[in-house]
């Protein structure tokens, strides 16, 4: 290969290649850009503006519409790249000659490649906000130039895509909060960087807001109830041997519900009768227990955790009866329930070990009581067992069996194994559950 003639090396060279460097600069300029502003978390970008950030302020205004910014970004990427890669391919041409077409070729791709390409995303990539914000001002005038062509290219590409059956959300938002929440958290967790617990806590204070109080609540065939008709005596000594502090009334009928009655009252309002006439016979036959029952507060089954929650404390209160559509009791619910979605279970000294609905067997597998939740079940085992069609351990097994099944019994679905232990009626009271 001979050397370059001198009049080759002439000023339209030296301006030639000035604009290819020029253009490999804008290249680089494009692509760490496109890296740092898809990369920067819109969460960190909001704390840098709080503290003041202007150029923070633009990089969350443009990531709104990431297709926007996107296709203003890669449409002026390609133009140099282009440009620079012509004009090279001139210039070499003018100096080698015919095989000047593949030196440019190789050139250009490893220019591209290192400078334009791999090094400012690399850059970008490690420094996300911090980059974003800096390139957010010049990238908004991109935007603002291309914004025509851009907005062609979109109507098009989504006439493209409809003709093959792909339909696209013009208003979806590309970034879900909460998704990219539970995402961290999971791959923190997998990484081990967040505790099992602490990602369990984050992920149950997210679901507050797609449960609803029926998939929590107590069954209204484990309530435990006051006749208002008692005698009472009877009730007092009911009220002592309780684990609960709050305690539904009803007059003749269990769904006659009338009332709630807290444990101090009735002691409260006994105590005093007994003071002032030693809750003699006549006086016990005097005693109402609905006149010492606070109202009930009644609660439709299809409230979200979220919202009863607020209810709770505007209210402030700690219990609910929980009706279908048709007023009919289904259950109860306590703030102490939603607080165990977050926490997890709450055991105080009145709970006893023997109501555990979980024990792990010498086997690795695992006692579940059938009104266990699929959901906590799930946070206590890190299983994932769905819980679309059904809240319960024993709901799913009849929903998957199509029947109620018999005492040892044995099915298998979703990669799990189910041996019904104990049935109630045909209640499904207790299951064996492992993994096949």
């Amino acid at each position: 290969m001979y050397p370059a003639p001198p009049q080759t090396l002439d000023l339209a060279f030296w301006i030639t290649a000035g604009a290819i460097l020029c253009l490999l600069v804008l290249s680089a300029f494009f692509s760490g850009s496109e890296t740092a502003l898809t990369a920067a978390s819109r969460g960190k970008l909001r704390a840098r503006v709080d503290k003041g950030d202007r150029g923070a302020a633009h990089a969350l205004k443009i990531t709104e519409d990431n297709e926007r910014l996107l296709g203003s970004v890669l449409l002026g990427n390609n133009l140099v790249n282009i440009l620079a890669a012509s004009l090279a391919t001139a210039l070499f041409t003018r100096v080698f000659g015919d095989s000047g077409v593949a030196l440019a070729t190789l050139v250009m791709t490893l220019l591209v490649l290192i400078f334009a390409e791999v090094l400012p995303k690399t850059f970008a990539i490690t420094n996300a906000e911090a980059a974003a914000a800096r390139v957010a001002p010049a990238i908004r005038m991109v935007i603002a130039v291309f914004s025509p062509v851009v907005a062609a290219v979109r109507v098009l590409v989504r006439a493209i895509l409809a003709l093959v059956g792909v339909r696209t959300d013009p208003d979806s938002q590309i970034l879900a909060v909460r998704e990219e929440i539970a995402g961290a958290l999971q791959l923190g967790h997998s990484e081990g960087v967040v505790e099992k617990e602490d990602r369990d806590r984050i992920l149950g204070a997210l679901d507050l807001g797609d449960r609803t109080v029926e998939e929590i609540m107590l069954h209204r065939s484990q309530i435990e109830m006051m006749d208002a008709g008692q005698d009472p005596m009877a009730i007092l000594q009911q009220c002592l041997q309780s684990s609960h502090t709050r305690l539904p009334v009803y007059r003749d009928d269990p769904d006659n519900i009338i009332g709630v009655v807290h444990a101090k009252d009735l002691l409260r309002a006994m105590h005093k009768v007994a003071d002032e006439n030693s809750f003699s016979p006549d006086a016990r036959k005097d005693f109402d227990l609905a006149a010492v029952a606070m109202k009930p507060y009644f609660v439709p089954e299809t409230t979200t955790l979220d919202d009863q929650m607020r209810q709770f404390l505007r209210m402030r209160s700690h219990f609910a009866l929980v009706v279908d559509e048709y007023g009919v009791l289904q259950g109860l619910i306590t703030l102490e329930d939603i607080l165990e979605e977050i926490v997890g279970e709450i055991v105080d000294e009145f709970d006893s070990d023997s109501g555990q609905p979980i024990r792990r067997t010498e086997d690795n597998q695992f006692v579940v009581d059938g009104a266990m939740t699929i959901r906590d079940l799930n946070r206590a085992t890190d299983w994932n067992l769905p819980d679309d069609e059904a809240n319960t351990v024993a709901g799913l097994v009849i929903h998957e069996a199509q029947i109620i099944p018999e005492v040892k019994q044995v099915f298998n679905f979703h990669g799990f194994r189910f041996e019904v232990l104990s049935k109630d009626g045909n209640r499904i009271a207790r299951l064996k559950v492992g993994k096949l």
